[in-house]
């Protein structure tokens, strides 16, 4: 038998960052010692309260389905987390799923038809390019390299690629890969371009808890932008719960409507026990969260420091916990032979569309992070 496969499937490649994670698995495998930082997952447990949040639901029965769109405690959480981000939300504007990724599929799914064009800001999380092709959409990309990764001084450049015929925008602050968050300027220049051309946009702020020397701003709470902004987040960074799979989408409600049908054809509902953990995250870790947050602002000024003593000019992130560290034109080969040769495990600047960068996640104890550094000058890759 010759099974024959759907063009939508062939249209996207493998993740780039589950390719490299995967190949240094490999190599640990065989027993070699790879400082890996090419995992965007935080090195830290989920807090205790979290955990034991869990078993408590678990003990008290919480394991058959939930409504849909998520169970209404966590709902109301998740409403007054995003109305201290000055958003004006309702319960009947959020869909509770198992991951941001999942959110951020149905919303693609949700407003983009074949030919729809969805702008992107390279370089950008490899998932939206798969998203878009996916829903079979058409991409146009704006290049934020020459700019330290900042939109404010790009606003011209991309004044010039959308226009009456784009669909959607995708905005991602504080940024994978980069970790750059956007000036508040930026923002309201995306409100312009949006409002002028009566774009949707996705704000996908996975990373919104994550930020250094300045505050990162929620695109939707920008006057003119409430009706049309999708504002995507989720548990996975800021509480350390990667495979917990929770992730919400906040729109206006005809978006939920049309986006609830998927979202009970697919998944049917996020994990019960996750949805009550996920209150406890969003209530009681705000102590957690700063502990993280201050851990990974120290490993950010340490590498930044390493890499300058290396001759070697960082962008400094203001959020996040990546960076993008330039290698020459064929970045491919570099982070290949970096694995291969100096067991660090980076991935491809040209996966997030930005050939001539290394991505590194600095999710790794800063004793991991000098020995990543120190393999890298002693191969000859710095």
């Amino acid at each position: 038998m010759t099974m024959e496969f759907t063009e939508r499937v062939g249209r996207v490649e493998p993740s780039a960052t589950l390719a490299i994670s995967n190949l240094a698995s490999e190599l640990e495998a065989d027993g070699v010692d790879v400082v890996d930082l090419s995992v965007g997952e935080p090195d830290f447990p989920t807090p205790e309260n979290v955990v034991e949040a869990a078993k408590d639901a678990l003990d008290a029965g919480h394991t058959g389905y939930t409504p849909s769109n998520g169970i209404p405690e966590l709902k109301e959480a998740i409403v007054e987390k995003l109305d201290a981000d000055g958003l004006d939300y309702g319960t009947d504007e959020l869909i509770v799923t198992p991951g941001a990724k999942q959110a951020l599929y149905e919303t693609f799914q949700t407003l983009i038809d074949d030919g729809d064009e969805v702008v992107l800001l390279d370089p950008a999380w490899v998932s939206y390019e798969a998203m878009a092709k996916l829903a079979g959409g058409s991409l146009s990309r704006v290049d934020l390299s020459e700019t330290d990764f900042q939109l404010e001084p790009a606003l011209d450049e991309l004044a010039e690629t959308v226009s009456d015929d784009t669909e959607l925008l995708v905005i991602n602050s504080p940024s994978n890969p980069s970790g750059a968050v956007f000036t508040d300027a930026a923002l309201e220049g995306v409100r312009d371009l949006a409002v002028d051309h009566d774009i949707t946009v996705i704000s996908d702020e996975i990373y919104d808890a994550i930020t250094y020397d300045t505050a990162q701003t929620s695109l939707g709470s920008l006057d003119g932008m409430g009706d049309r902004t999708v504002t995507i987040n989720g548990f996975s960074k800021a509480y350390s719960m990667t495979g917990w799979r929770l992730g919400y989408l906040a729109a206006p409600k005809p978006l939920i409507e049309q986006a609830g049908k998927l979202h009970s054809h697919s998944v049917s509902c996020a994990v019960n026990f996750v949805q009550h953990a996920g209150i406890e995250a969003l209530r009681n870790t705000e102590e957690t969260v700063a502990e993280m947050r201050d851990a990974f602002n120290g490993r950010r000024d340490m590498l930044v420091d390493l890499f300058a003593e290396h001759g070697i000019d960082v962008p400094v992130p203001d959020g996040a916990f990546y960076m993008m560290l330039p290698v020459g034109d064929d970045d491919q080969a570099w982070c290949e032979g970096a694995i291969e040769e100096a067991h660090v495990a980076t991935v491809p600047g040209s996966a997030f569309g930005t050939p001539g960068y290394a991505r590194l996640s600095y999710a790794a104890s800063e004793e991991r992070l000098r020995e990543g550094v120190e393999r890298l000058a002693d191969a000859g890759y710095l």
